[in-house]
């Protein structure tokens, strides 16, 4: 029986024939990133979920709001402002004016319409009013007369534009409503002479705009 020969007497050992090709260090990191990629936009595949608030539907509505807000107060016949100039008599009736009328103020001092920022017609005190009324330099025709004239200017071209808007609703165009809201201490003449051009202007029907009861002693 022969001996297994040595090592040495073999040859030279021969490497082992790889299984397969080999990928060098900086292409498998290259591959595997874009695996752990692919993985990510899976996952992350889902429709996400609203994290925030659309607030500019809701500023829209909350504008729309106030502007109709806003409006309602400023055509209101009944938020008028009272001051020391302008303090409204007493009544017990509770009917509530209509809002188509055009609002003519008498305060102490001065005499003002609609949302007129300039005021028609000033005066220094009220109590001397009593007797003849305004001054001849605002009347048409002299001291004694009741038509005042820069407050007709005034309430024709609103009267214009009333009959304008009645036409087109198809109501009475024939006449408009004027609200008067006089200080307590405004003089009989005076606001006879108020009403008077207000008449000859086609205002034909009159509110008074009073105090109940219950505010005064509120």
């Amino acid at each position: 029986m022969k001996e297994p020969l040595p090592p040495a007497a073999m040859g030279p050992t021969q490497p082992a024939a790889p299984l397969g090709p080999r990928m060098s260090p900086q292409k498998a990191t290259i591959v595997r990133f874009k695996a752990a990629l692919r993985k990510a936009k899976r996952r992350n595949a889902a429709e996400p979920e609203i994290d925030f608030l659309n607030i500019t539907a809701m500023l829209d509505l909350m504008t729309i709001i106030l502007v109709f807000i806003l409006k309602s107060l400023a055509s209101s016949t009944t938020s008028i402002p009272q001051n020391d100039d302008l303090q409204l008599p007493v009544s017990v009736m509770t009917a509530q004016p209509g809002e188509d009328g055009v609002i003519i103020r008498i305060s102490k001092t001065q005499i003002t319409v609609g949302e007129e920022a300039e005021l028609v017609v000033a005066y220094a005190d009220i109590k001397q009013l009593g007797q003849t009324g305004l001054d001849a330099r605002h009347k048409r025709n002299g001291p004694n007369d009741l038509y005042i004239q820069p407050l007709a200017n005034v309430l024709t071209r609103y009267r214009e534009n009333d009959k304008r808007f009645r036409e087109a609703k198809g109501k009475d165009a024939s006449t408009s409503d004027a609200i008067i809201v006089a200080d307590e201490t405004t003089p009989y003449r005076l606001l006879f002479e108020v009403l008077y051009t207000a008449g000859q202007s086609e205002f034909g029907r009159y509110h008074l705009l009073l105090r109940t009861s219950s505010d005064k002693s509120g």
